[in-house]
């Protein structure tokens, strides 16, 4: 009676039997996940390759999906012909094809791209029946390592190779906690969250130096080019995503004069299915002992005082971020690649401007997007399901009570005198 009674509580609290039976989750010995069912997208980082093999029954639902229906990254690569088989599709593609994307940060290299699904109408038909779906893909190296002890030969080198590698900066953009101690250790937000992004860049033996976040605009995938756009920082410096009913604001003081840290009031497109967005950024260096002038600030707008107030320097600087013509007219508007290439080489400073992006930001609770984790319940279902639990408990708990109040009334019973009758 006891377990028929547990298994009815189970079923009316989660809807099924399923999560009342303990399922196997490690192996005692090896101590390696074992998931309950293969899953639907695995990932191998190779050294130089990134392989990706989709289950064919992508939604765990027995409808197999297509594998013309499926791309990865930007560029829209396409899967192996001569490795599809009756289950699954693979993909195997170099780290720097397929227009992924690449960030440095202090301790390893990320690449990062997505699997698209998009399925398109078979035949003559004007009906899909699957689902558009995008699954976040990273691969992480470390940049940190054990080396022998032995010297390399030759243990020589140029002197301007000496000097070129000593000049040699490396930029980052990195999603931080609320209180910037440490990395986000998940990339889920959801709206009416703030996100805190943190600029830096490592100097190692350079000049000390200034960095600047000159330009910022985010898009639902790694490639800032694609529509829809949001522009976050314009103008060599101006915060202009604050000027809408957002709070996003650069963080003052600065750590230190190599760091930039600022907020963002987290969004998605109206307009678009998607639940990703990237964020790329073109980051600047000047000398630190350089004072900050009108192409090169960092710009807040507040609300209270109506005014723009940087986060160093004069405070005239921002005035142009009203008009929005600060410096060369234009130039802060476009990120571009070719900037780098057109640099001379016998510049001193080689590497004092960089492209980077961080991302993908998720943004939970969009009631058109599809959780690759199985889930599919509605908002609607949720709160139903979580009614009846609390509607379930609340009657246990009066029987319960009920109970115990009879057990404690017979337990203290009266026993009262009978006179004997003289």
């Amino acid at each position: 009676m006891g377990s028929h009674s547990g298994l009815l509580i189970c079923f009316l609290l989660w809807g099924s039997t399923e999560l009342c039976n303990p399922q196997p989750v490690w192996q005692d010995e090896a101590q390696q996940f074992v998931p309950s069912m293969p899953p639907s997208v695995m990932v191998e980082c190779l050294e130089a390759q990134l392989v990706v093999t989709v289950n064919k029954d992508l939604f765990g639902t027995g409808k197999l999906i297509r594998p013309a229906d499926l791309t990865l990254g930007p560029d829209s690569c396409e899967p192996l012909v001569s490795a599809d088989t009756d289950t699954a599709v693979r993909f195997e593609v170099g780290l720097h094809e397929c227009g992924n994307g690449m960030q440095v940060t202090e301790d390893a290299l990320v690449y990062s791209t997505f699997l698209l699904h998009n399925p398109r109408p078979a035949e003559n038909l004007t009906i899909l029946r699957t689902n558009h779906a995008e699954v976040p893909i990273e691969c992480r190296y470390p940049r940190q390592g054990n080396v022998s002890s032995w010297a390399i030969l030759p243990t020589w080198v140029p002197f301007r190779t000496t000097v070129f590698s000593e000049e040699k900066l490396v930029f980052s953009l990195r999603l931080m906690e609320e209180d910037w101690s440490a990395d986000k250790m998940t990339p889920t937000f959801q709206l009416g969250d703030r996100a805190h992004l943190q600029a830096q860049v490592h100097t190692g033996s350079h000049v000390p130096l200034r960095l600047f976040v000159d330009h910022c605009v985010a898009t639902p995938t790694p490639d800032w080019n694609t529509s829809p756009s949001h522009t976050v920082v314009d103008f060599h410096g101006c915060l202009v995503d604050g000027l809408t009913d957002a709070s996003s604001a650069f963080k003052a003081p600065r750590p230190g004069p190599e760091t930039l840290q600022f907020t963002v009031d987290v969004f998605h497109f109206a307009d678009d299915s998607r639940n990703t967005i990237y964020i790329t950024c073109h980051l600047k260096v000047t000398p630190a002992d350089r004072v900050p002038d009108q192409l090169n600030k960092a710009c807040s707008f507040s609300k209270s005082s109506n005014r723009w107030s940087p986060v160093e320097g004069p405070a005239d600087i921002c005035q142009c971020c009203n008009e929005g013509r600060c410096g060369i007219p234009g130039r802060s508007r476009r990120l571009s690649r070719l900037e780098g290439q057109s640099v001379s080489r016998s510049r001193r400073h080689v590497t004092e401007e960089a492209d980077v992006t961080v991302g993908p930001l998720i943004f939970l609770g969009k009631t058109s997007d599809y959780g690759m984790g199985g889930s599919t319940s509605s908002p609607t279902s949720v709160t139903l399901g979580v009614g009846l639990a609390a509607v379930l408990s609340l009657t246990l708990a009066t029987i319960v009570l009920a109970v115990t109040r009879r057990r404690r009334a017979a337990s203290h019973s009266v026993i009262c005198p009978v006179s004997a009758s003289q």
